[in-house]
């Protein structure tokens, strides 16, 4: 049977007319333009729920902690693809961004899944005190080393005794009373982790922001997805420091200049 109907695709995100864009319900120029942050406006648009200011400070700090930490792959990438193409500013963040996996920006989303899925086990069934949470926590790494598996969120290759972001992280989740199952979890894997391990690791700051994000509501399946906002931005910084102050010719040079050749059957 045929039909006449005009499909239509529903969606709760932007739409527009040739007078007026709409987002979330809002007009886009009088209700949402000046009054709305683009972090604020980013956790909206995952959620679907409009944060309130103790959610938009939380989500805004973890967007910071995962700016910028300097010289990282992913800045490299960007600053030799704009060396290579300085006529696409797109391709040279794409290539930074293209560099966020398991070892750089992922292990937002690796401890957020991690962290959630020892919590679904659980059956909505939370502990009730610090000790509830250590046995949870202990019980968690014990079963993901059993399995040969590394622990998300521990460890750093840089700050190998505390990183910096951590503290500052649950101490503003604290303050706004957003500490939630994933963050005390987390909290609680510090703890305990060396009864399993035999040493101490520092709960490395992309932890604890998937952690956070999680008990903002973000799923986990979009974890990685504030990562790649944030980097985004400190990309941008990269490239605008690239143009300044370039260092993608030395790089290169310095890789190219000590490349030497080795048999293949040696």
């Amino acid at each position: 049977m045929s039909t006449d109907a005009t499909p239509t695709y529903p969606t709760s995100l932007g739409t527009s007319t040739a007078e007026e864009i709409r987002l979330l319900g809002h007009d886009v120029a009088h209700d949402l333009m000046g009054s709305v942050g683009l972090g604020e406006l980013a956790l909206w648009l995952m959620t679907l729920e409009r944060p309130d200011p103790s959610e938009v400070r939380l989500f805004e700090a973890v967007l910071v902690a995962l700016a910028d930490h300097g010289f990282t792959p992913t800045a490299i990438a960007a600053r030799l693809t704009y060396l290579s193409a300085p006529d696409s500013l797109q391709g040279a963040v794409a290539a930074g961004l293209l560099g966020g996996g398991s070892r750089f920006l992922g292990v937002t989303e690796d401890c957020g899944r991690w962290l959630h899925a020892a919590l679904e086990e659980r059956g909505g069934d939370l502990p009730e005190d610090e000790d509830g949470w250590d046995a949870l926590a202990l019980a968690a790494v014990r079963r993901t080393r059993e399995q040969g598996r590394y622990v998300p969120g521990l460890g750093h290759p840089v700050h190998k005794v505390r990183d910096p972001r951590t503290a500052a992280l649950f101490r503003i989740a604290e303050d706004e009373g957003l500490l939630g199952p994933h963050l005390l979890l987390f909290e609680a894997v510090g703890r305990v982790h060396e009864q399993v391990l035999g040493r101490r690791l520092p709960l490395n700051g992309a932890g604890v922001c998937g952690a956070a994000l999680a008990d903002l509501g973000v799923p986990v399946d979009l974890l990685r997805g504030p990562a790649l906002l944030a980097r985004a931005a400190g990309l941008l910084g990269q490239l605008a420091e690239e143009r300044r102050r370039p260092i993608g010719m030395d790089a290169y040079l310095a890789v190219d200049r000590a490349a030497v050749y080795v048999d293949p059957s040696a």
